[in-house]
């Protein structure tokens, strides 16, 4: 853009120049003129004309002689004037979209990280999420209150809250909950959410609903303010709409949650100690410690599916809209291991591992033919190689499969982004040989 005004600058500085040029010009031609008529002095009577005369031709003796200076001083206007619009083109610039090239940093961690002894990361399947998961879940199971800090990591305005509630069962026991999800719009087209913070700030509960559902606000907050409290677990997602996810290969299929495409790998965007301190506190025993949830390879069997003519991830709407979807990716704690998530296992959200692990889904195309998976349980391996105990911290050195076969499935990849697939809950290798009339297609 620059470039453009600078030759824009160029041309409106020829044009002074010449503009200035014309008045010499014009002199020279007047005294020419004059000079090349004199006998019209012989026929002019009266000494008040030729007084006019010597003074018409004295004047333009004077401008010729002032022309070299005149070039000079053309030339520093034309020299101040383009500098002014070098100027001028500065500060039409966006100071805000230079900051941004030059880095998104957050000087704040989504919450207090004293209090919270584990770091979920990103791509976790687990029930009705079938697919990977977008965001990260800040945890301390041991806590019994709303006590923990939750923080804008960085200045912003909470423009969206929403009031939820619900029942969840515990061991046997129906508990009722009640929470808030808010989005923060940062600088940069970045934006945090968080949902099941338990207690608002003060300001913030002030506009806050008081049934559930949703309202839109506008409510200033600095970088570092406490917007809140949670007692054992919050969600974070870090959204940077000036990038979108290569893993996900149809964008548009994602309009349900249309942020889900422009989630980052979010350490990248907080400071070296708040990084260091998330890091400590991940699940993951290496990079990358924030995880990831985008695994579609195009024209192969890795990542999301949804069963066709169902609305894509979107669904059939409402709370059980996740039944139509179908995800092969990798274990978000262990890259290495597969993951089977479905929608629609037996009429209800599971997951499970692959005997054998293989064959691997980033391989798996249309010239593959018939693909039979066994079903297992999993499980997790510490770093001290002691089983993970859920709910506790531990860096996880490996995903492991259960030796007892849980069910089969039988999937074939029709073209590059379409597959045939069926699942026979209860059943071993062996006891299936093929598609029956209650196979579904999937599509991305």
């Amino acid at each position: 853009m620059r470039v453009s005004r600078r030759r824009k600058s160029a041309r409106r500085g020829e044009d002074f120049a010449k503009q200035n040029r014309r008045v010499p010009e014009v002199a020279r031609k007047i005294m020419e003129n004059l000079l090349s008529v004199p006998y019209l002095i012989k026929v002019m009577k009266g000494s008040l004309v030729i007084v006019v005369l010597i003074l018409i031709i004295a004047s333009v003796a004077i401008i010729l002689i002032n022309d070299g200076d005149s070039d000079e001083v053309n030339s520093d206007l034309i020299e101040n004037r383009s500098s002014d619009l070098v100027g001028q083109q500065d500060l039409d610039s966006d100071p805000a979209e230079d900051k941004c090239e030059k880095g998104k940093v957050f000087g704040y961690p989504p919450v207090n990280l004293d209090k919270t002894l584990v770091v979920v990361p990103l791509g976790l399947m687990s029930g009705g999420h079938v697919t990977p998961i977008d965001h990260q879940y800040f945890q301390n199971f041991g806590n019994k209150e709303a006590n923990i800090e939750v923080y804008s990591p960085g200045k912003g305005v909470i423009e969206g809250i929403q009031f939820m509630s619900g029942i969840h069962s515990d061991k046997g026991k129906i508990i009722e909950w009640e929470d808030y999800r808010l989005t923060i719009k940062h600088e940069c087209k970045i934006s945090s959410i968080y949902i099941h913070i338990d207690k608002l700030s003060q300001k913030i509960m002030d506009e806050a609903p008081k049934t559930p559902g949703q309202v839109s606000v506008s409510i200033p907050v600095e970088a570092g303010e406490v917007i809140g409290w949670y007692n054992n677990n919050v969600d974070f997602n870090l959204v940077d709409e000036g990038i979108v996810l290569s893993g996900l290969i149809v964008p548009g299929h994602y309009e349900r949650e249309p942020w889900k495409i422009h989630v980052p790998n979010t350490l990248e965007y907080f400071e070296e100690e708040i990084v260091g301190k998330i890091i400590e506190k991940s699940l993951r025993n290496e990079e990358p410690f924030a995880g990831k949830f985008d695994w579609d390879v195009d024209g192969k069997l890795q990542g999301n599916w949804f069963e066709v003519e169902t609305n894509f991830y979107a669904g059939l709407g409402g709370s059980d809209y996740s039944s139509t979807h179908l995800s092969i990716s990798p274990d978000y704690l262990d890259h290495n291991h597969i993951i089977v998530s479905m929608g629609d296992y037996d009429g209800r959200a599971a997951q499970f591992g692959v005997k054998s692990n293989s064959p691997n889904p980033a391989e798996v195309s249309v010239e593959s033919g018939l693909i039979k998976y066994e079903l297992v349980d999993y499980n997790y391996r510490t770093a001290s190689g002691e089983v993970w105990e859920r709910e506790k911290f531990a860096k996880i050195k490996e995903a492991f499969n259960e030796e007892s076969v849980e069910g089969v499935v039988l999937i074939q990849m029709i073209e590059d982004r379409e597959l045939k697939f069926e699942v026979f809950p209860g059943k071993t290798a062996g006891e299936v040989n093929g598609f029956s009339e209650d196979a579904k297609k999937y599509e991305r």
